[in-house]
């Protein structure tokens, strides 16, 4: 059974009509915007009513200076069908604000979530709420920036520093 995005968008805006944003088609690939406060609702049901079963992919960008709210969580979600033809992705993004950096975890969604958000907090600082395991995956607890925000100064080494500095006193001990 063929799934047809229209009717996909048009499920979703009825039933999430206050968290259903603009919907937009680039190169076949769909993307919808939802308010971040229900992510949960709008994912979920995207993976019970329409077999959306494959978290593909989870990251952020850091829209600093372009667009506002600053960051964006982006959800790249497959369905598998029986024939080529009837496997879809869809893309789904959040907006968070540089005030608020929260947004729901989507782990008892899709367990393979769980390193994507861990790796999104550490490079960005959006932090998960309701994660089993939030802390850093890439970087070491103690590293305060996060590198993949624009702001990020990848001249200035004093956190580097102090970090390796901290795991060599540390490994003294």
């Amino acid at each position: 059974m063929s799934l047809e995005i229209g009717s996909l968008v048009e499920s979703l805006q009825s039933r999430f009509s206050d968290t259903v944003g603009d919907v937009s088609e680039f190169r076949n690939e769909t993307t919808i915007y939802i308010k971040k406060e229900n992510v949960l609702n709008v994912l979920g049901y995207l993976k019970s009513e329409f077999d959306f079963t494959f978290l593909a992919e989870l990251t952020a960008v850091d829209l600093l200076e372009v667009k506002s709210p600053r960051y964006e969580v982006v959800y790249m979600l497959h369905r598998f069908g029986i024939d080529y033809e009837e496997n879809v992705r869809i893309r789904i993004k959040a907006q968070v604000s540089a005030q608020d950096m929260t947004i729901d975890s989507v782990t008892s969604i899709w367990r393979g979530a769980d390193w994507l958000e861990r790796e999104v907090y550490d490079m960005f600082g959006i932090v998960f709420l309701g994660h089993p395991d939030l802390r850093r995956i890439l970087m070491p607890e103690d590293y305060e920036p996060h590198p993949l925000r624009k702001d990020f100064d990848v001249r200035n080494r004093e956190a580097s520093k102090q970090s390796f500095e901290r795991a060599l006193k540390e490994g003294n001990d």
